[in-house]
């Protein structure tokens, strides 16, 4: 199997880590992660499929996922400025001007272009804060599974 594209939208908040973190928790507690679900779709909404964690812990369940990862947001551990494995990095002002002709983009302006995710590699995620009436009002987190 290749690798797998995943996003995530989520409430803007200033501290993007925390922000990673409780959606890793709401993710792992609902269930959507390889291999309680091998397939996912993306993003997930209120009615998405939820059939609950089936591990202890996140660090269980990517164990238990092995090679593959859990192929979402669960292997994605931390936020740093540059690209990593397993880590969020911001998606740079060049490479927003260049897919949304501005630093500030929209929700909107992200779903309809999401041509920057060819250049995020396997194991690694982006984000991007969105942006309603030019003030923060989402932030876009979006990867590629290790396999």
């Amino acid at each position: 199997m290749g690798a797998e594209p995943y996003w995530y939208f989520v409430d803007y908040q200033p501290d993007v880590q925390r922000a990673l973190d409780e959606l890793r928790e709401r993710e792992f507690r609902a269930g959507r992660y390889n291999p309680v679900m091998p397939s996912l779709s993306f993003p997930p909404g209120p009615e998405s499929p939820a059939p609950g964690a089936k591990h202890r812990t996140i660090r269980e369940a990517q164990a238990a996922a092995g090679a593959d990862g859990t192929r979402s947001i669960l292997d994605i551990a931390t936020v740093a400025k540059e690209p990593d494995f397993s880590v969020a990095a911001p998606l740079d002002d060049e490479s927003l001007e260049e897919f949304f002709g501005t630093t500030r983009p929209t929700r909107q302006m992200v779903e309809e272009n999401m041509d920057f995710l060819a250049d995020v590699d396997r194991g690694q995620c982006v984000y991007i804060i969105t942006y309603k009436e030019d003030s923060p009002d989402e932030i876009l987190l979006a990867g590629y599974s290790f396999d």
